[in-house]
């Protein structure tokens, strides 16, 4: 499956997707890092074409960038089920990117939403 481009237009209704895997990469044109890895991330992409591979510009879409904290790029970040899972900034190698890629398809999404939950309700209690 090719890259799509999103904007913030895109970005919410992408990485909520049903049943979805999204991978999204934020880069820049004068990024060298961002250069090196992005051919992996297409020729990644072409191995799983159930996972949605999106890429951010982070100059045509400052505002997205900034919304999503942003602060060096390349930037990857992976959901499922419209879950961050993962949020790491610096180029992957491929055995990296397809490791990560098989981490984030055995997790149990119910024990996540779980761990989310807990944690959550542990925060929102009042100190004593």
């Amino acid at each position: 499956m090719a890259t799509i481009d999103l904007d913030r237009t895109a970005f919410e209704t992408t990485i909520t997707a049903d049943d979805a895997i999204v991978l999204v990469d934020f880069w820049a044109e004068w990024c060298g890092p961002c250069r090196q890895f992005g051919p992996i991330f297409e020729r990644v992409s072409d191995k799983h074409p159930d996972i949605i591979f999106a890429k951010v510009d982070t100059d045509a879409n400052q505002d997205l960038s900034e919304m999503a904290g942003i602060r060096s790029i390349p930037t990857l970040m992976i959901f499922r089920d419209g879950v961050l899972l993962y949020n790491k900034a610096g180029a992957a190698p491929e055995p990296a990117l397809e490791d990560l890629i098989a981490q984030v398809r055995g997790l149990d999404m119910a024990v996540v939403r779980a761990e989310i939950e807990a944690q959550q309700a542990t925060s929102e209690e009042p100190a004593p």
